[in-house]
């Protein structure tokens, strides 16, 4: 078995090679997406950006991510379908990308990729009871564990696709919440989800640059979908199975920003007497974005929620001295950042390309016009 040290070793080693993939690969993806015509053309005023801008850059952060899987994690059944899974949803994504897909045959197909991944291995047995009086700690699910495992991975991969509405959120968000739990697989000694989860966050900060406001690039579905099943697919394997208060928490946590984005967006549309499925602007960052906050410092406050949350995670998985000082840690960067965004201009920046608004099967958003 690999020594810690070892361990940390392969998880730099991944997290380079899929950064380097990642940074070489996005401008030969660009130049393809505008031969296929994946291009996104602002028609609505919930896309930020006032140039089309090439879509389908997530097909170099899904390189760089198998690439380095295959150079540096073992390929059990599990791993298998959950990759096989993968190219699934970045085959998906490419087609919605270029032809705008309708809503319930992509919907059809992720659950189809997330069977795959789940009757792979890849299922939430247990859950633990969050009600810390019951004389049972955990729920076994049986049989319904693989309905319930499908309905997280499909609900994850939407929930990352809805908040993918400006320059570097989603990859900025996702990348988080996978080096969190990179930390948590290290702190649990659960080294092959730690290699994995750095093998995502290098290809999502491989990718980054290009992403970042004024966008070179979007992820399209290809990238957002994809990110979603991946974290979903590895929290099962990493956080799930634990039988313990924490394994109920942690998942909720790390992934806490697309989840509350999507279930306020149902709830909201619902009380207003509408589908849920019924495309509005009022996600979490266009209502950061009325308030007057520029493009950028409405990115910086939402990554700064996902970082508390995942330090949270991280924090509920400590214990003792550590506990202390990372809870410390957060409340000083919570508040430096509130006075740099309060205490400073909070004016819109001049009118640039800025959007990253891609198409859930919600029916958010679709494809640009042809």
């Amino acid at each position: 078995m690999p020594t810690e040290l070892q361990v940390v070793a392969l998880v730099g080693a991944a997290v380079l090679v899929a950064f380097l993939v990642a940074v070489v690969t996005t401008p030969v993806v660009k130049s393809f997406a505008f031969k296929l015509g994946a291009i996104d053309v602002p028609k609505d005023n919930r896309r930020m950006h006032k140039v089309p801008i090439p879509r389908m850059g997530g097909l170099a952060i899904f390189l760089g991510f198998f690439i380095s899987m295959l150079i540096f994690v073992e390929l059990t059944p599990q791993i298998r379908s959950m990759l096989l899974g993968a190219v699934i949803i970045v085959v998906l994504g490419i087609l919605d990308d270029i032809y705008a897909l309708p809503a319930l045959p992509k919907l059809i197909v992720q659950i189809v990729a997330a069977l795959v991944a789940v009757l792979g291995g890849n299922q939430i047995v247990v859950l633990s009871n969050p009600n810390i009086f019951s004389s049972n700690p955990y729920w076994e699910l049986g049989i319904l564990s693989i309905p319930f495992s499908v309905l997280w991975i499909v609900a994850i991969t939407n929930a990352v696709n809805l908040i993918d509405g400006l320059d570097g959120l989603a990859c900025g968000v996702a990348t988080i919440s996978s080096l969190t739990m990179l930390v948590i697989a290290l702190a649990v000694i659960e080294g092959e989800v730690a290699v994995m989860m750095g093998a995502l966050a290098g290809a999502c900060i491989g990718f980054l640059p290009y992403n970042m406001n004024p966008a070179k690039i979007f992820m399209g579905d290809t990238g957002s979908t994809f990110l979603g099943f991946v974290l979903a697919t590895v929290s099962i394997q990493g956080l799930f199975k634990f039988a313990t208060i924490i394994s109920f928490a942690v998942p909720f946590l790390i992934l806490g920003l697309p989840i509350f984005d999507t279930c306020f967006a149902f709830l909201r549309r619902i009380a207003h007497g509408q589908s849920p499925m019924h495309a509005d602007r009022g996600h979490v960052h266009h209502r950061l974005i009325d308030m007057g906050l520029s493009q950028k410092q409405t990115v910086a406050v939402l990554y700064v929620i996902s970082a508390i949350l995942g330090i949270c995670a991280v924090v509920i998985t400590t214990s003792g001295e550590m506990r202390a000082m990372m809870l410390f840690l957060a409340l000083c960067v919570v508040s430096c950042v509130a006075a740099k965004l309060f205490l400073g201009s909070n004016g819109k920046e001049p009118s640039e390309p800025e959007d990253d608004e891609n198409a859930p099967y919600f029916g958010e958003e679709g494809p640009s016009e042809k």
